[in-house]
């Protein structure tokens, strides 16, 4: 009997995620709507805006209580992870994280909106990153189109960050932003890269740490790039011959999260020992929180470790 592609499963993951062979996506998180506005416990205000109205590209900024309006704060560019195929920048999880973190960090957040694959596969979420990228960068002469921006931002204190397959997405917009110019000459002070998405053709410790989980990351990105030349892609795997140099990446500081329960660590602690090695010239730091998996501190925002990793996050953008 003949295979059906509208039920053939291309991959799965269960509780979340199933890709059929037909392209027919059923998605069970992560795309839940909230609202932006004022939150009540935080005093975080918190809006949408639209970016690129033909392709969807937009964002959730974020917003701290302002206590002194002629003191400008640091602005974060923040890609979310899910694989490239889960999650928004409007949903609950991320919303509530960001009021708490804001709060925390007095940092204004730009929270992208991405298109997701597999309707819309890698490398498009590099592109609408980079747009959105680009939107923030129009602020830097003063006359960019977001009061929140231009009243608040301090555009010299400029840091991408995201976790999971947003690290891997901060990671190329800022060495993007090494051989291709931001508008009105805007540097990138910083970047964050928590647990990292990164991939490799050789084998690292911690992917024993869950070999099943392992094999799904390798099948997810070849879902997700279906155009990919494999886990030595430079895409997925930064470190690999012809990959662009890291010296190349334009920024001046790096902070890397890892976490010790996740099979993505070691690939995290190579970037860091690759950086060093590389020749850049900036200062990097490498912070391992023990005993607990990937993105733990979205599944837990308010454990002790979650708020460390948070802490360390936030001394990084405010130093």
């Amino acid at each position: 009997m003949a295979s059906n592609p509208d039920e053939d499963i291309v991959f799965e993951s269960m509780p979340c995620i199933r890709i059929f062979k037909s392209g027919r996506v059923e998605r069970y998180i992560g795309s839940e709507f909230v609202p932006p506005g004022n939150d009540s416990t935080t005093g975080v205000l918190s809006k949408d805006v639209t970016i690129q109205s033909d392709t969807g590209v937009a964002a959730r900024l974020y917003l701290p209580k302002i206590i002194d309006s002629s003191r400008k704060i640091p602005i974060v560019v923040y890609y979310h992870g899910g694989g490239f195929c889960l999650g928004s920048a409007f949903n609950q999880i991320f919303h509530e994280y960001f009021n708490k973190f804001v709060e925390m960090s007095n940092v204004l957040v730009v929270s992208v909106e991405y298109r997701l694959a597999p309707e819309h596969p890698v490398p498009v979420a590099y592109a609408d990153s980079w747009a959105a990228l680009q939107w923030v960068a129009s602020h830097f002469n003063g006359t960019g189109p977001d009061p929140w921006i231009s009243d608040h931002a301090d555009l010299g204190r400029v840091f991408l960050g995201g976790e999971s397959c947003g690290a891997n997405i901060a990671h190329h917009m800022t060495m993007r932003a090494g051989v291709e110019a931001l508008k009105n000459g805007m540097k990138i002070n910083g970047l964050a890269l928590i647990h990292p998405y990164f991939l490799g053709s050789d084998s690292v410790v911690s992917e024993d740490l869950n070999p099943e989980v392992s094999k799904d990351l390798v099948t997810l990105w070849k879902v997700m790039c279906p155009e990919t030349t494999g886990l030595d892609d430079p895409l997925i795997n930064p470190f690999v011959v012809g990959a662009p140099k890291l010296d190349g990446l334009a920024c001046g500081r790096v902070f890397i999260c890892v976490a010790g329960m996740d099979t993505l660590r070691d690939r995290g602690k190579m970037y860091y020992d690759k950086l060093k090695e590389s020749g850049w010239k900036g200062e990097v730091e490498l912070k391992e929180i023990p005993g607990v998996g990937h993105t733990f501190h979205l599944l837990n925002m308010t454990s002790d470790e979650a708020i460390q990793q948070d802490r360390s996050i936030s001394a990084f953008l405010n130093c």
